[in-house]
């Protein structure tokens, strides 16, 4: 099984579709979620494609929020406008008899014209049962492709986000592999420093029994190489992730913070200011990395 695209959350995407019942517009947006919300704005009468534009969206993403709009156009359909000739004959009538009682002026055509329900236009609840079909299967292709370009939208923004994410992991990888390098952490150093702090404040100096049990205490307190064993485990599993493409953001996002978290164990163990600097810059690069990461799906 090939590895699915990478994939962002923000895009635009526009579909159409023509015939008999007029024209129909889809355009469909995203921009970013925790979760997956849909939200449908369809013309009225066209209900019943709510559940399987649902369906269409969720068969395509997991995450992001994405709004579906559907626009029909019905200048081109035969019958758009018509006047409900019996209707406007009794609203005529009955301003007529309001007039002769003095109780209202003349209604004029324009005024009976606006009046509710004088003017019909073909909505899909008047329009016969095979314009409806047609328009439904209309509506579903227009939807279709637009949520087909929403997809090839996120998934470019994906492939630029994921050079963007390699180049993290890779600074995240050398500030690892140059803390692993630094001998500040060894015993053998561990012990030099304490040597000479205590030297320095008791002019007799200390046992050498008493300073190898010092020394191997402070060595246990400031070991670095498991922090130093995650994080380059972090950094692989983050590489696994991004080659096997969306959905992956959750995981990176949860990988994200125990690279957060490593750094951190590693600044507080740390006594010596390479080490530090290091830690720190790590630092840097993990809240670079998860500001990055909340973009992914």
């Amino acid at each position: 099984m090939s590895a699915k695209p990478l994939s962002g959350m923000t895009g635009f995407g526009r579909g159409a579709s023509e015939g008999v019942f007029g024209s129909v517009i889809a355009e469909a947006r995203s921009v970013n979620g925790k979760g997956l919300d849909v939200r449908l704005r369809l013309p009225a009468g066209l209900d019943a494609l709510e559940i399987p534009l649902r369906e269409a969206v969720r068969a395509r993403f997991q995450r992001g929020s994405v709004t579906l709009t559907l626009t029909w156009n019905r200048e081109a359909a035969e019958a758009a406008v018509r006047i409900d000739e019996a209707r406007l004959d009794a609203y005529a009538r009955a301003a007529r008899v309001l007039s002769d009682q003095g109780l209202a002026a003349q209604a004029s055509a324009g005024e009976l014209m606006a009046l509710k329900g004088v003017i019909l236009s073909d909505d899909a609840e008047t329009v016969s049962d095979e314009t409806l079909e047609a328009l439904n299967a209309a509506a579903l292709a227009a939807a279709d492709a637009a949520l087909a370009a929403l997809q090839g939208a996120r998934e470019a923004e994906g492939a630029a986000m994921g050079a963007v994410l390699s180049g993290h992991l890779d600074e995240i990888g050398t500030l690892t592999r140059d803390a692993a390098g630094l001998d500040a952490a060894s015993p053998e150093a561990i012990k030099a420093r304490l040597e000479a702090k205590f030297n320095e404040l008791l002019p007799s100096g200390l046992e050498p029994e008493r300073l190898a049990q010092e020394a191997a205490m402070m060595a246990v307190k400031a070991d670095i190489r498991e922090e130093l064993d995650r994080l380059a485990a972090h950094v692989t599993e983050a590489r696994t992730l991004l080659k096997a493409g969306s959905p992956c953001g959750r995981k990176l996002d949860f990988l994200s913070q125990e690279f957060n978290r490593e750094a951190n164990t590693l600044c507080s163990k740390s006594s010596d200011p390479a080490l530090t600097r290091i830690g720190l810059a790590l630092k840097a690069a993990v809240d670079r990395l998860r500001e990055q990461v909340q973009n992914v799906e």
